[in-house]
């Protein structure tokens, strides 16, 4: 007898090749792992826990995509961060970690418009009363939190109207009756705000804008800050099963590498082309944190470091939403489509904003700036705002 295996078919070797090449290859870029089923030498080590160090199943990440959650947990000072499938998905997992049946929620009016429709349309289904608040209260906001408020959202600025929100009033207020705080700090990219330096609980980031940065990924992160919020959000992370593509987080490793010399430029040229909006007979507001008229930018100039490349124009009053449109339509730079942070121009016209105290009107505009030449992005504005005007 021999303890020799027989040489196998060709047909198996397909499957158990037996060959390997030389695992010594090091490069400057990470690898991509695609995997679900993660494999063990002994029983005693099969596992399932999210919170193990070792790899147990695709679902909970292979080596690329936890580099990619150490990598931004690192960057925003965190202590774990998961990854999601799009930033939709990481203020889903936020609201679903902390709310159940019952309790009740706090988000800005000016909160991104399907974190809104999230509360609405399957939250109150699920008896989660979510209720808005003015972002600009501070530490007022002590007169909404009731008995039963297990969380307050913060999104400074705000998605569309910009306002700058004191986070560090609010977090103050929230925590005296032991509320946590959860912040879509998606506008500062996680750096050029310190959400847990202000002690923010939990942020979340679109990685789909600014760390993707070419418009052709969806994820998210959501970030955590205490010892409670990581079982909190890693438990439900895991039963909701938001699986992400290797792939996917490669892109966004690279998108990190270039995120600096981005963000310089794209604040640069944002600033570049809203002051000279704001030298223009059309406009009455330019809502951009890092310009003194934009509601919060006392606060903004307090605590962040930068401003990015998104900010919005209200128009006078006579722009009606039919010339609004004709202005748009006429931009050939800024493209117009949803979305921010890539390094292509984009424009977007809103209809009426359910704003408190506000009075917009239905006269927004936002804008993303991209990475084209500023005197190229002003000479489009100039072109459509004269066959308009």
């Amino acid at each position: 007898m021999t303890d020799e295996h027989p040489a196998p078919h060709w047909r198996t070797k397909l499957v158990h090749p037996g060959v390997r090449a030389p695992q010594d290859f090091r490069a400057l870029v990470p690898a991509v792992h695609r995997g679900s089923t993660v494999l063990f030498d002994r029983v005693a080590d099969a596992r399932d826990d999210w919170r193990g160090d070792g790899y147990t199943y695709g679902l909970y990440g292979t080596p690329t995509t936890r580099e990619l959650a150490l990598r931004v947990a690192d960057l925003e000072g965190a202590k774990a961060s998961f990854v999601v499938p799009g930033g939709q998905a990481a203020i889903a997992l936020v609201y679903l970690a902390h709310c159940r049946a019952g309790d009740h929620a706090l988000v800005p009016e000016s909160a991104y418009r399907p974190n809104r429709e999230l509360a609405d349309k399957l939250l109150a289904g699920l008896g989660i009363e979510v209720q808005a608040y003015d972002p600009l209260l501070g530490a007022e906001i002590a007169t909404l939190i009731r008995p039963n408020t297990r969380l307050i959202w913060c999104e400074s600025p705000g998605t569309i109207t910009m306002e700058v929100q004191d986070v560090p009033a609010i977090v103050a207020t929230a925590h005296e009756r032991g509320v946590p705080v959860a912040l879509d700090n998606t506008y500062a990219a996680g750096v050029l705000f310190d959400a847990f330096a202000h002690g923010v609980d939990v942020s979340m980031q679109a990685l789909t804008k600014y760390v993707g940065g070419h418009s052709d990924l969806l994820l998210g992160t959501v970030s955590v800050g205490t010892v409670e919020a990581h079982e909190r959000v890693g438990a439900t992370h895991r039963l909701l099963g938001l699986a992400v593509s290797p792939d996917d987080c490669a892109l966004a490793l690279r998108g990190l590498e270039t995120l600096a010399v981005r963000l310089d430029r794209l604040q640069a040229t944002a600033l570049n082309v809203a002051h000279w909006l704001k030298t223009r007979p059309e406009v009455e507001l330019v809502l951009h944190p890092a310009l003194p008229d934009c509601p919060g930018h006392d606060v903004w100039r307090r605590d962040f470091t930068g401003s990015a490349s998104v900010f919005s124009v209200v128009f006078r009053p006579e722009w009606d939403a039919e010339r609004i449109t004709r202005f748009v339509e006429g931009l050939r730079l800024f493209r117009l489509g949803f979305s921010w942070g890539g390094t292509h121009s984009l424009v977007m016209a809103y209809p009426p904003l359910p704003r408190m105290q506000r009075g917009y009107e239905g006269r927004v505009v936002r804008l993303n700036v991209g990475l084209e030449e500023p005197a190229d992005l002003i000479a489009d504005l100039r072109h459509s705002l004269s066959q308009v005007s």
